[in-house]
C-alpha cells in the first residue's frame, strides 16, 4: 500500500466510524448536553478524569467550559481531575493509584456535581473508583466509553448517562470521543448564551 491509500483508507475509516457512531451517539450527546446547563444553571459544576489519552481529552474539555469553545461567554465552573500531578501522585504515593480520582473526588465534589469520565481501551480501576465516589457524593454521572468496558453500565444510576463508542480500534474511538465533546460543548453554548 502507498503512502497515499494509507492516508485515504485512514480519513475514509475515520469518516465511516464518526457517521456510524453519530446515529448511535446522537439522543446521548443531546442528553448530557442538557444535563450540563441544566446543572450548571443550579450552580454545579464539571469534574472530568480520564488516564492517558482521556486525560488530555478531560483536560480540554474543562478548557472549553472554563475558557470558550466557539462563541465569547462567561466561563463555566469545570475542574479536570487529571491534570494536578502533585496530587495525583501524593495519592498514588501515599495510598493507592486507584484513589487518585476518588480521594479529589470526596473533597471536591458536591451532590448535583457532574463527573464526566473518560474510558479509552483496557482496565481503569482508578476511574470506576471515581463512579463510585461520584455516586457517594450524589453527583451526576457522565461516561464516555468505547464497547471494550463491558461491566461499566452495571455502576451506571438511573439518571447517569453513557455514550458508548462501537468500535474496537483505538484511534476511532478517541476520534468519536473528541467529536463528541465538540458537540456537547456546542450545545451547551446554544443552550445557555443563545440570543
Amino acid at each position: 500500500m502507498t503512502n497515499t491509500e494509507t492516508i485515504r483508507k485512514t480519513f475514509s475509516a475515520s469518516i465511516e466510524s464518526l457517521i456510524e457512531n453519530c446515529d448511535l451517539l446522537e439522543e446521548s450527546i443531546h442528553r448530557v448536553s442538557a444535563l450540563i446547563s441544566t446543572q450548571l444553571l443550579e450552580g454545579n459544576k464539571v469534574l472530568s478524569c480520564g488516564n492517558g489519552g482521556g486525560a488530555s481529552d478531560a483536560q480540554y474539555f474543562c478548557s472549553c467550559l472554563i475558557n470558550r469553545f466557539e462563541r465569547e461567554r462567561p466561563s463555566l465552573p469545570a475542574l479536570c481531575l487529571s491534570t494536578d500531578a502533585s496530587s495525583i501522585t501524593g495519592i498514588a504515593n501515599d495510598h493507592n493509584f486507584n484513589d487518585i480520582f476518588s480521594k479529589q473526588i470526596r473533597v471536591l465534589g458536591n451532590p448535583g456535581d457532574i463527573l464526566f469520565v473518560i474510558f479509552n481501551t483496557g482496565k481503569s480501576s482508578n476511574l470506576v473508583q471515581a463512579i463510585q465516589a461520584a455516586h457517594e457524593k450524589q453527583m451526576f454521572i457522565v461516561v464516555l466509553r468505547s464497547t471494550n468496558e463491558l461491566n461499566i453500565e452495571q455502576m451506571m444510576g438511573s439518571n447517569d448517562i453513557e455514550l458508548c463508542v462501537q468500535s474496537e480500534k483505538p484511534s476511532r474511538i478517541k476520534e468519536v470521543h473528541l467529536v463528541a465533546i465538540h458537540c456537547i460543548c456546542e450545545l451547551i453554548e446554544q443552550m445557555l448564551f443563545s440570543m
